[in-house]
């Protein structure tokens, strides 16, 4: 099977797309996984169902950004890969709270790499022929696009939001690794995910708990703006074959070509809602448009050229398939994101600036 006799390390494995990853590789490789997440807000162990009984599954609660107890890992487990998904990601909490964006995205990939590279340069030559370091990052870094064109690996970073400028930091640290001291990285950016196990900040989870509770529904702007859908499996699959068959030092487009206003995803879950959980009230009466986010970029699209041509990567999901599994499983598994609310979480407007 794949990855066999190989150890990862899965850096924010309880996170949305990192637990993702991991169901991915138990589900189908035989890759030993060590899941290192310092448990943040945003992190859960419950979406990783089954894993603490997986011989191949080992947990370690680290921050990477305390280098002593990643260097202890290090050691202890002798990882043959780092797939790096640790990170701060909401762009609205760094509106308010920039610092610990850069703390995170910039400081902590920064310690990593360090130790990566300390582990490195101390293996034989054989396993350091074979070591990898992939940098997971996003489409953000590129800025806003006009009503044409796409993001390509070749164009310009151009940050506008304090979470974008800690990712673009990050991957300009791991081109750096990687020209200077010749650690074997490779960097991926992905298009905006969604999927099930989503965190209920984020969009498409906060509009179906939300239209679920028959709440308002709270559409930035006036919902125009555009943003290219990828659902979660299928970026985790994309990632493991990036790290199995990509070049070293290349970058890699991820993305699904599934454009779509804020509106009309809003407006879709409404639909689904009504069909799956009917109610008394149509939940397109829910809508409200309230004011824009600062600096909000108004459209991401991605090429995904590369990764398709290179390793014969194709979405499994369209956008209407991968919505309706989202808003079904949420529907069914109340249980899992009602524990988050029970636990404390409101969701409170944000990032206003």
């Amino acid at each position: 099977m794949r990855f066999d006799g190989t150890t990862l390390f899965v850096t924010g494995g309880a996170g949305f797309i990192g637990s993702a990853v991991i169901r991915h590789l138990l589900g189908g490789t035989s890759a030993r996984v060590v899941n290192i997440d310092k448990l943040t807000y945003a992190a859960n162990l419950e979406s990783l169902p089954g894993a603490t009984s997986d011989p191949h599954y080992a947990f370690e609660k680290q921050c990477i950004g305390e280098s002593a107890g990643l260097r202890a890992l290090f050691d202890k487990y002798q990882p043959d890969a780092v797939m790096n998904l640790a990170a701060e990601s909401h762009v609205d909490r760094s509106i308010d709270g920039p610092a610990e964006f850069i703390q995170t995205n910039v400081v902590g990939t920064f310690i990593l790499l360090q130790e990566a590279l300390r582990h490195w340069r101390g293996t034989t030559p054989e396993r350091r022929a074979h070591f990898r370091f992939l940098h997971v990052s996003t489409d953000e870094v590129f800025g806003s696009l006009g009503a044409s064109g796409l993001f390509s690996e070749e164009t310009a970073y151009a940050p506008n939001s304090p979470y974008s400028a800690s990712k673009a930091s990050s991957d300009h640290l791991v081109r750096a690794w990687r020209e200077t001291y010749e650690l074997p990285t490779m960097v991926t950016n992905c298009s905006n995910n969604y999927g099930p196990y989503h965190f209920p900040e984020k969009l498409i989870p906060h509009m179906i708990i939300r239209g679920l509770a028959n709440e308002p529904l709270p559409v930035y702007g006036d919902g125009g703006n555009i943003r290219d859908w990828l659902y979660v499996a299928d970026h985790a699959e994309a990632l493991t074959l990036v790290l199995e068959h990509g070049t070293i030092g290349e970058t890699y487009n991820i993305g699904a070509r599934c454009e779509r206003t804020n509106l009309d995803v809003v407006t879709r879950i409404c639909d689904l809602l009504d069909e799956l959980s009917p109610s008394t009230i149509k939940r397109r009466d829910l809508i409200s448009f309230v004011a824009d986010r600062p600096g909000h970029d108004l459209r991401y699209a991605m090429d995904p050229g590369k990764i398709e041509r290179e390793l014969g990567w194709r979405p499994r999901e369209t956008f209407e398939s991968g919505l309706a599994k989202t808003v079904r499983w949420f529907c069914d598994n109340r249980t899992w994101w009602q524990n988050i609310l029970d636990r404390g979480y409101r969701h409170t407007r944000i990032g206003l600036g």
